[in-house]
């Protein structure tokens, strides 16, 4: 039994909960019901968590309150999608609570955890039950009534638990989707693991990790090229390049000369092109045998010895975190893809996140680029539903002024961004923005991640799925058949201008042509077809 709860043991009831969400956070994600490629739930909670238990490790504390405070602001800036966002409010709510606080009892604790709900509450706009909100809300006040005549905290969280996981199980009842798909709510589970492990410290039966994960991406940050001589570089330039197919030769042909003269041979060719990597100190005969093939069509040669170089020396003084305002306005919009990264740029974006469905990206990830922008004001265009909390949690670190415009898809935010007049004041230019990406309906062509009966649909992984304004349409084994659903649904909404945006599955040729068929369907709009570049959507098509 304890009946107090120090920094220490927070730490480690902490990382015990970091820990069992990483272990959980696929059985988290395939609670997810609708079967759309996605910043999954149970990935953007273990990434949210592992972002403060990286920052909890780098020291100690005396206080429960210092401790609570280091994780509360790691969380919020690692925050990834909304689930993430939720998680990270609940727990600076507590930190806000225990302030000041060397421990906690029970009562403590269990108002902290309440102040909490109150905060991501808050932070909703429309609070949905049957949802995170839900069962951190209906465990709060469980932890609430037991404290007023106990004060031991083990038995505390083993009340606040069992209350969570009997509102988990009504989830299903609460939404109508759960229910017909006869799972929990993934938010509300995630925080029921969370809450275990942490229960699970106190009860002595778990331990937190001895060494924290770091994510994919830090861990090749930390790879040290000091150890290495440049000696080591057989072959000093990294050449690619793509070719059209003009000649009847053989891409083994090109394959067979290129491993004669280099290493890390990859060629990959179909009817129309052939995309080559290769390492070599005679670029030159490379691109030459290349040219027997047809035209060049992109050429890249890196000197991996400089490269090396580079990477050797000790690190240069970081630039200044805040750019110095040059203009009044600024804008940091979000996407994935070249092309739709080379459209907001032209359009007058001075920051672009990468990120998007698959990988949403933190709240640190963007005040970055927020930070970065020379501007007074910076307006940030998140253009999905699942970043725009992410996004608004920017405005508390950062000296700039932040208008967060909650764009849900990027054709929204690239009509937003057309009516731009940085002659206008603050208000109107958000008012503007909103006004123009309402005006969009959004078709989004992707394929099901995996199986699932959604809404009346049998739908099965790899089949494509059309979806208008975020819902199904229909899921399909066949493109035409799709294709024709699609301009039923958008029969009445009479578009003037429809924008087809392809990615990076899909051909130039392919695009086209269904850019023909859609020209077919409603002659009297004008369609334009856009290599967007994009990952996991085949398409996106806005409709005006």
């Amino acid at each position: 039994m304890k009946e107090i709860m120090d920094a220490a043991s927070f730490k480690e009831m902490f990382l015990c909960a970091n820990a069992a969400l990483e272990e959980n956070k696929q059985i988290i994600n395939d609670l997810n019901v609708f079967p759309v490629p996605d910043g999954d739930t149970g990935t953007n909670m273990s990434l949210t968590m592992n972002s403060a238990a990286i920052a909890l490790r780098q020291e100690s504390f005396d206080e429960i309150g210092k401790a609570s405070k280091c994780a509360a602001n790691a969380l919020l800036r690692g925050a990834r999608g909304n689930s993430g966002v939720i998680l990270s409010l609940l727990f600076r709510g507590i930190s806000k609570s225990l302030k000041g606080k060397v421990t906690a009892d029970a009562p403590e604790f269990a108002a902290a955890l309440t102040a909490g709900v109150e905060a991501a509450y808050k932070a909703v706009m429309k609070p949905a039950e049957g949802t995170i909100l839900t069962v951190s809300r209906v465990a709060a006040a469980a932890a609430v009534e037991f404290a007023k005549d106990n004060a031991d905290i083990e038995l505390m969280f083993d009340c606040l638990l069992s209350a969570a996981k009997t509102a988990l199980a009504e989830t299903i009842h609460q939404n109508p989707v759960l229910e017909r798909a006869g799972v929990v709510d993934a938010g509300g589970q995630g925080f029921v693991v969370v809450m275990d492990a942490m229960l699970a410290w106190l009860q002595g039966r778990a331990v937190a990790p001895v060494e924290a994960k770091l994510p994919e991406q830090e861990q090749k940050a930390a790879a040290d090229f000091s150890e290495f001589d440049t000696g080591d570089i057989h072959f000093a330039y990294c050449t690619e390049f793509i070719a059209a197919r003009e000649s009847q030769k053989s891409p083994e042909l090109l394959r067979s000369f290129l491993e004669n003269i280099g290493d890390c041979v990859v060629v990959v060719s179909d009817e129309e092109i052939v995309k080559v990597h290769v390492h070599t100190n005679v670029p030159g005969e490379v691109l030459t045998e290349a040219l027997t093939y047809g035209p060049l069509q992109t050429v890249k040669i890196e000197n991996m010895r400089n490269q090396h170089t580079e990477l050797s020396k000790d690190p240069e003084p970081e630039a200044p975190k805040v750019a110095p305002a040059e203009k009044p306005y600024g804008i940091v919009t979000v996407c994935a893809g070249d092309g739709m990264t080379e459209i907001f740029r032209e359009l007058g974006a001075d920051r672009v996140v990468t990120g998007g469905q698959t990988m949403n990206p933190s709240t640190d990830d963007i005040l970055r680029e927020i930070d970065q922008t020379p501007a007074e004001t910076v307006f940030v265009l998140p253009n999905n539903k699942n970043i725009v909390m992410a996004a608004e949690q920017c405005a508390r670190f950062t000296e700039k002024n932040v208008v967060v415009v909650p764009t849900k898809t990027v054709p929204q935010g690239i009509a937003a961004l057309l009516t731009f007049d940085d002659s206008a004041d603050a208000e109107t230019i958000s008012a503007n923005f909103m006004e123009a990406a309402k005006a969009v309906h959004t078709v989004a062509i992707t394929y099901a991640a995996r199986d699932s009966d959604f809404d009346g649909h049998d739908i099965h992984a790899g089949e494509y799925l059309a979806l208008l304004d975020g819902a199904l349409i229909g899921n399909y084994t066949d493109f035409p058949t799709l294709l024709q659903s699609v301009v039923e649904a958008a029969e009445s909404l009479e578009p003037e201008i429809i924008s087809v945006y392809y990615g990076e599955d899909v051909k130039e040729s392919e695009a086209q042509d269904t850019g023909v068929s859609l020209e077919t369907a409603f002659p009297d709009a004008d369609v334009n077809v856009i290599n967007g570049g994009q990952p996991v959507y085949y398409y996106m098509i806005s409709l005006e």
